[in-house]
């Protein structure tokens, strides 16, 4: 046990007194920042000063759908009207889309004894904030026209077609609370994005340290005096001591962030993300079994390997159940207890994720938790007990590429 400890004590001190460890704690949050920032600026400016025209045989139903796109600060659109338009307009406005006059127009029929069709046409297919605020103007146009026909007032229609803020709020032990959609979404995205990216880092950290160690023959002499089991060991632990330190350091320094007076004018008014003790603990526990996971697996694997471009060949053994996971982030926080979404909590190398999607749109039973976690810890150790016999065999080989009848045969060594 004593070897276990000064092997885990010289990897954290390595890595920790190293400047990667410290440009990455710095370095890593600035970036996801800048990233998130930059996805927000370009969502809130997408589909901004657009140049359109509403071309129609009625100026009146014209001008409705106009007004609501001129209200629109955020958009900030140029919308002019053509009304009443005939064919011959509708190919000069084809031939000024073309020549980038315009962005965009409006080429709306309302027949009197039809239904009203309605096309948008546009250099860009993929403007769908353009299109979208479009197609509500038209609607709410829509209505508030045909109201007006059967004889209701301008008031009386403003104020039936006047739209309401919906609130939400989630049950939790007959207690009602307060929530919002979209700021589950992001806090169970945020938490997996977390996770994943940690587990998988760390994990491959391992391997590489394996290779670095196994190539500059530093192996040799370490054996001697300790068993390969306690190397593995004490590798592991070093390397998931320095990643459980990295995300407490960040941890607290959003904490201290948040706590500020900077913080609180940031976040004012914007997404509130409340993370509870349970959902701290389960984060911790998920990621010291993730991190064995990936990581016992990684060690094996670079055993057998001589050069980390080999082991980046591995890599997708990883990636499968992290795009498995987030591609069902949509469905998970939709439908926390289907099925599907706790069949897939339940399975060890996507539980760190989608567990902590289900838990941040619904708390899940604890008997499901417990289970997870328990499938997890027994997957670690089948996957220790494999991988700890590829290593006392792989790591003395070199110049060799392992062949999967070998690594079987490796198994049956004692």
């Amino acid at each position: 046990m004593r070897d276990i400890w000064l092997i885990a004590k010289r990897e954290y001190l390595e890595q920790v007194r190293g400047k990667a460890f410290k440009v990455t704690t710095v370095l890593i949050p600035l970036v996801f920042i800048g990233i998130f920032a930059l996805i927000a600026i370009a969502g809130k400016n997408s589909g901004v000063g657009k140049h359109i025209v509403i071309a129609t045989a009625d100026p009146a139903l014209a001008k409705r759908i106009r007004e609501p796109l001129i209200a629109d600060k955020d958009a900030q659109m140029t919308v002019d009207v053509l009304a009443p338009a005939t064919q011959n307009d509708r190919h000069r406005l084809l031939e000024e889309v073309d020549q980038k006059q315009i962005d965009g127009f409006l080429w709306l029929e309302a027949p009197a004894n039809g239904p009203t069709k309605a096309t948008f046409e546009s250099r860009s297919s993929g403007d769908f904030a353009t299109e979208g605020r479009v197609q509500n103007a038209v609607n709410h146009a829509l209505v508030e026209e045909r109201l007006a026909a059967r004889g209701i007032s301008t008031g009386d229609v403003e104020e039936l077609t006047k739209p309401i803020d919906l609130g939400t709020v989630q049950v939790k032990n007959g207690k009602e609370t307060v929530s919002s959609a979209l700021s589950t979404f992001w806090a169970a995205y945020a938490m997996a994005f977390l996770l994943s990216f940690t587990v998988v880092m760390y994990g491959m950290n391992v391997g590489r340290s394996v290779i670095q160690e196994k190539t500059s023959r530093i192996f040799e002499v370490m054996l001697a005096t300790v068993r390969p089991g306690d190397l593995l060991a004490g590798k592991l632990i070093g390397i998931g001591a320095v990643g459980l330190t990295q995300i407490t350091i960040w941890l607290v320094a959003a904490g201290l962030f948040a706590g500020s007076a900077l913080g609180a004018r940031t976040l004012a008014g914007g997404l509130k993300v409340h993370v509870s003790a349970p959902e701290i603990v389960l984060f911790c526990l998920y990621f010291v079994l993730g991190y064995a996971l990936y990581s016992t697996l990684f060690a094996g694997l670079a055993s057998t390997c001589d050069t980390e471009q080999e082991l980046q060949q591995y890599s997708p053994l990883a990636a499968v159940p992290i795009w498995l996971s987030f591609g069902m982030i949509a469905f998970i926080v939709s439908n926390p207890n289907s099925i599907w979404s706790v069949a897939i909590s339940m399975f060890p190398p996507c539980a760190p994720i989608t567990m902590f999607l289900r838990l941040a749109s619904q708390f899940p039973p604890y008997w499901q938790i417990a289970l997870s976690l328990g499938l997890m810890a027994v997957s670690v150790y089948i996957l220790l007990w494999l991988a700890s016999r590829i290593y006392r065999v792989g790591i003395l080989m070199y110049g060799k590429r392992a062949t999967l009848p070998e690594m079987l045969r490796w198994l049956r060594y004692s």
